[in-house]
């Protein structure tokens, strides 16, 4: 497949040789035709970006507020516009087939165009980029040939044809995507817009309607899938999500600071990412100073709170038990006490929210005076009804029977409570389970409360129950199987009218609570209805890593399809045992031999193990980072604590003493998930140094063990 044959295919879209401004090309070869071309589209998109620049809007707006709000847009558009250092402006070509003149067309990560107009590069959002992704010899979508260019830093150095008029030659992996999968990581993760493969390209392109959830393998990329989507329909939507705006939702801050660079190489300066944690903190104003053991955190998380919750919330309603009269200049008018009973129990059945009822109850007062007053041939208005809902004694009816309700006091009074806690969760958890979350010390107040993380969900919840929480137009959540039930309900209620990318690996849930199955999820998150999507065929972690890591899926989830690489790499795997007292020395040399090699390196050890490691590597003279924080050519070397593991990668893996990461979890099934995590964090290498025996399901053969 890969060839470097004379540029047969010379039309551009405006049938212009490539690279040229209406000149001849020349008689430059194929490589330095494309350079040019290159060359020409970044002048281009200076050009584009001075053009903004030089915008004078002082005579185009009315006012001073019109006037910030076009130059914030013109400020945005002046950076998104920006000539990334090292990025190439386009990774690919098309040439289609002459139908009725022929085509070329450059695709890359924005939208180029010359001074007339005409494209230079295109977007590869943009429908006519499609085949670039899905083409094949087999159905090649119009194309006649598929270019693909390599570079190194910014210069384009290499290209690769692919000659799809041909359906009897056989399919092969191109080298220079391959390179590109394989190319060193040093720094925070990068898009994968170049090697973005068929089935992940459906997922990225489905429409903004549906809800997505892809459950994907270590090293397929669902991560970057979840991201590029998010890129496309920004794209594709772009003033519907303007209005409604866009979420990335990862399971910490480390991971947070990992991806946050891949949407602003692709264009995208606006969307916000945060994690769970802090979506509900910043909702409800709490701060989490506290932690719940394993149990209390279940219980918490349990879809089951959420109607210990509506209860407690509907607990301060009350029966009236003396009638409303309203005095209105020289007359009196009554209600009774029993229809206003009826009014308050129509509220209620009506299932609206606490708040909203409260604002309706006195209209719904005033509303029954206004019907006698009219039977009394008065003529009242609606300033009337509103002024009848103002009176002291509607607004003491209100008072009496529909209180108002603070969320944060409502939860601890449920945690402090035990007697309420009881009446409000009765039929719905055990005796056992009321004291596992009850404080054994109620604290004096709100602000004085060390809240924990599970806490926060509750507020959360107790406050969408006073007031409908906001919903975005679409939602990422990435990490999604260490996700509780409650913490679903908090990101549904997110996207309760837009959609949602739903990205996770049920092999990889490592919290008590984590994620049974898809439908479970999806219905707690209130998307019952989502397209659940598998990727198993990976691209970044080699073949005999998988592999390794796959003897533990019988243990950990065993509906899962066991996932497969495209990627062989000899060698990429060694499994070396060492003595007790010698483990820590082997681990630094393990480090040195991966650190001798090109790339990032990451030690991957249980919590228990980080101070030895930390104090071994000091004393080796081995500099190292925490995770999040950005490589450079002189510290390539992370410390990662097992549990921060999900979702990195690194080219070079060392991986300290498996059981005690396994050892170092509530129960067996989640410490081998959270060693299958460990365990996949490789690009090109995985070194296993231990003391200890390995954990069963690993100790049958190294699988390409060795020195490490």
């Amino acid at each position: 497949m890969p060839s470097r044959t004379p540029d047969q295919h010379t039309a551009h879209r405006t049938d212009r040789p490539a690279g040229s401004t209406g000149q001849s090309a020349g008689p430059a070869g194929p490589l330095e035709r494309e350079r040019a071309h290159l060359a020409a589209s970044r002048a281009a998109l200076r050009a584009m970006r001075e053009d903004v620049e030089a915008l004078d809007i002082s005579d185009v707006t009315a006012n001073w507020v019109n006037a910030e709000v076009l130059q914030r847009q013109i400020d945005a558009r002046i950076e998104a516009l920006a000539d990334l250092s090292g990025t190439p402006l386009f990774f690919g070509r098309l040439d289609l087939v002459p139908d009725p003149e022929p085509a070329r067309y450059y695709i890359g990560r924005r939208h180029v165009h010359d001074a007339d107009g005409d494209p230079m590069v295109v977007d590869w959002r943009a429908p006519v980029s499609q085949p670039f992704y899905r083409a094949s010899r087999k159905d090649p979508q119009g194309v006649g040939l598929r270019r693909r260019f390599g570079y190194t830093g910014g210069e384009l150095t290499a290209y690769e044809d692919e000659d799809l008029t041909d359906p009897e030659e056989t399919e092969q992996v191109s080298a220079l995507l391959k390179r590109e999968i394989e190319r060193p990581r040093v720094g925070p993760m990068r898009d994968i817009v170049a090697t973005i493969q068929p089935e992940q390209d459906e997922i990225v392109r489905t429409g903004i309607e549906g809800t997505v959830c892809v459950q994907g393998a270590p090293g397929t990329g669902k991560t970057a899938v979840g991201l590029h989507r998010v890129a496309y329909l920004l794209y594709a939507h772009r003033e519907r999500l303007a209005r409604t705006g866009t979420l990335v939702i990862g399971p910490n801050r480390s991971f947070l600071r990992y991806i946050e660079q891949v949407l602003p190489a692709l264009g995208e300066l606006a969307v916000r990412q945060t994690t769970v944690e802090d979506l509900v903190t910043g909702a409800t104003g709490v701060e989490v100073r506290g932690t719940d053991d394993p149990e209390a955190a279940r219980i918490k998380g349990d879809a089951r709170m959420a109607e210990v919750l509506r209860r407690a919330v509907r607990a301060g309603v009350a029966m009236p038990t003396e009638p409303c009269v309203v005095v209105r200049g020289s007359r009196r008018w009554r209600i009774p006490a029993h229809e206003l009973e009826e009014i308050v129990r129509e509220l209620l059945d009506r299932g609206i929210r606490h708040g909203a009822a409260r604002e309706a109850l006195p209209q719904r007062v005033a509303h029954a005076v206004l019907t006698r007053m009219e039977r009394a041939g008065e003529a009242p208005d609606d300033r009337v009804q509103d002024a009848v809902a103002r009176t002291p004694a509607v607004k003491a009816v209100v008072k009496a029977v529909w209180p108002e309700v603070d969320p944060a006091k409502l939860v601890l009074r449920l945690l402090s409570d035990a007697a309420f806690l009881a009446e409000q969760s009765e039929g719905l958890l055990t005796d056992e389970e009321r004291k596992a979350i009850l404080w054994a010390k109620p604290p004096r107040g709100v602000r004085s409360a060390r809240w924990s993380a599970a806490d926060a969900v509750l507020i959360d919840e107790a406050a969408d129950l006073v007031r409908r929480t906001p919903s975005l137009g679409h939602v990422v959540l990435d990490e999604a199987q260490d996700l509780s039930p409650m913490q679903y309900r908090a990101v549904g209620r997110r996207c309760a009218t837009g959609s949602a990318t739903v990205l996770g690996d049920l092999a990889q849930g490592t919290t008590p609570w984590a994620t049974a199955s898809w439908a479970e999820a999806l219905s707690h998150l209130g998307k019952p209805e989502a397209a659940v999507e598998e990727l198993t065929r990976g691209f970044r972690v080699p073949r005999e890593v998988i592999s390794y890591a796959s003897r533990l899926l019988p243990h950990i989830a065993p509906g899962l399809s066991e996932a497969t690489s495209i990627r062989e790499a000899a060698g990429s795997l060694r499994v070396r045992p060492a003595a007790v007292e010698e483990l820590d020395a082997a681990v630094v040399d393990a480090c040195r031999a991966a650190l001798a090699k090109e790339g990032s390196v990451g030690l991957i050890a249980a919590d228990a193990r980080l101070p030895a490691l930390t104090e071994a590597l000091d004393a080796a003279g081995l500099p190292h980072l925490v995770p999040g924080a950005e490589t450079d050519a002189g510290t390539r070397l992370t410390l990662v604590p097992a549990r921060l593991a999900k979702g990195l990668e690194y080219d070079h893996v060392v991986l300290d003493e498996p059981a005690a990461v396994v050892d170092g979890e509530p129960d067996e099934r989640t410490g081998l998930r959270r060693l299958y995590v460990a365990l996949t964090r490789a690009v090109s290498g995985l070194a296993v140094v231990h003391a200890a025996p390995l954990p069963e399901p690993l100790a049958g053969g190294a699988g390409g063990g060795g020195s490490a």
